[in-house]
């Protein structure tokens, strides 16, 4: 064991500034590598508590609105409404139903715009009465708004969902960007170590040669380069993870929690995986890389 750890340190330092280049690829790569991984649960974080918070919200006619299910300048009928509600209770995909009167409904209007001009020119008659629905899968919203679409005197169904979705699907864009472009500069990084293993395995193929003439296994020749190749990259990987703790403790903690306290971040437990996820993507480009060199190379 002493003779391997001393060629490994040998290795290491007769191909110091190859050594530098792939711990540098490494920590710049696994680091954008955890960074997707964060980004990927925090969409997800963040997803399903708006999702949990989604209401259906069913406007009624009124006389200032229009749509495709009112009287024009008429108000929704006391049996249309009832039937709203009974279409809404009954179904099988809704947990609760609010409804919000006209009344409710300026209350809220003069307390959110309160300081709008066009509070002046807003009075209670035309405010809408509506129903909230609370879903009890809000994944499956489609069969409550196309049950009451089309009712009389529904004059919109509004879902946030498709505000929601858009940012979603850019917040998922950019996570799977920057998975990607780590995947690249993983390739790079394990293509690195691979032209590292050969250059070692070259300069010392005489010394390689009498190992193989005495006897001398695979994988006790293989040895030392894995160990060269784990120590960069291990040394990469946890460049990264301080990287990535650093993200998490300057970024999140002390400047976006701060900021935003209504969205629920990422915490530690979500680091700790990603910091898992990048020793352990570290030690396979490190290992599979240096097995298929060697195999290739140290036959003589």
């Amino acid at each position: 064991m002493r003779h391997t750890l001393r060629e490994a340190w040998s290795g290491l330092r007769r191909n110091l500034t190859m050594t530098l280049a792939v711990i540098i690829t490494m920590w710049v790569s696994l680091t954008l590598f955890g960074g997707g991984l964060l980004g990927a649960q925090q969409v997800e974080l963040a997803k399903g508590n708006w999702y949990e918070k989604i209401e259906i919200s069913v406007f009624m006619c009124g006389k200032v609105t229009q749509g495709r299910n009112c009287e024009p300048g008429q108000d929704v009928t006391d049996a249309q409404r009832q039937t709203i509600r009974t279409t809404l209770e009954t179904n099988p995909e809704v947990a609760t139903v609010y409804y919000e009167s006209k009344a409710e409904a300026w209350e809220d209007f003069k307390r959110v715009y309160k300081d709008s001009p066009a509070l002046g020119f807003m009075t209670a008659d035309m405010m809408q009465d509506s129903f909230r629905v609370k879903l009890k899968n809000p994944e499956q919203y489609q069969g409550v708004v196309s049950a009451v679409a089309g009712l009389p005197g529904v004059q919109a169904v509004q879902d946030l969902r498709q505000y929601l979705n858009p940012l979603f699907e850019w917040l998922n864009v950019a996570k799977w960007a920057t998975i990607g472009l780590s995947l690249w500069l993983l390739l790079a990084a394990a293509l690195q170590i691979a032209t590292t293993i050969r250059m070692a395995a070259f300069s010392r193929r005489r010394e390689l040669g009498i190992m193989r003439l005495v006897g001398a296994s695979n994988w006790y020749i293989m040895l030392p380069f894995l160990i060269e190749s784990l120590v960069a990259a291990l040394i990469g990987a946890i460049l990264a993870c301080g990287s990535l703790a650093a993200v998490q403790k300057f970024l999140i903690i002390d400047k976006a929690q701060p900021s935003l306290q209504s969205v629920e971040w990422i915490g530690w437990p979500h680091v700790g995986l990603a910091m898992l996820g990048v020793v352990a993507v570290g030690v396979v480009l490190s290992v599979v890389p240096t097995v298929i060199a060697t195999r290739k190379y140290l036959r003589v």
